[in-house]
């Protein structure tokens, strides 16, 4: 079993920045992708950001309303993944939940919530 953690996220004005992490334990086998991804209320959630183990090649992805403003880093030896989230906007609001995918499964943390104001 894999345990995911997070921490960070509360309540920004718009144009501020946030920092969010996510500790991973458990059963972690690598390669892995951990990543965060987002639900509004009333929304589906959707991919925010992700990163690999790899090191060569392309080893983070974003989704196109982040990229510019997001950056996610990992922290292997600590099995750790970090999302910085600068110029935050409104529509950024919502749960952000951590992820760790390996052997074909996901697992996710318990979330945390993300509130821009306008």
């Amino acid at each position: 079993q894999v345990q995911l953690v997070e921490s960070g996220g509360g309540l920004v004005q718009a144009g501020g920045s946030l920092s969010l992490s996510c500790v991973a334990s458990g059963d972690i086998f690598t390669p892995n992708i951990m990543g965060w991804y987002r639900q509004a209320p009333g929304k589906q959630r959707e991919l925010v950001a992700t990163i690999t183990t790899i090191t060569t090649g392309r080893t983070t992805n974003y989704a196109e309303s982040v990229k510019g403003r997001f950056t996610i880093s990992r922290d292997n030896a600590k099995n750790t993944v970090s999302l910085q989230m600068n110029s935050l906007k409104p529509e950024d609001t919502a749960v952000y939940y951590c992820s760790l995918f390996t052997r074909g499964q996901f697992y996710w943390g318990q979330g945390t919530q993300v509130t821009v104001s306008s």
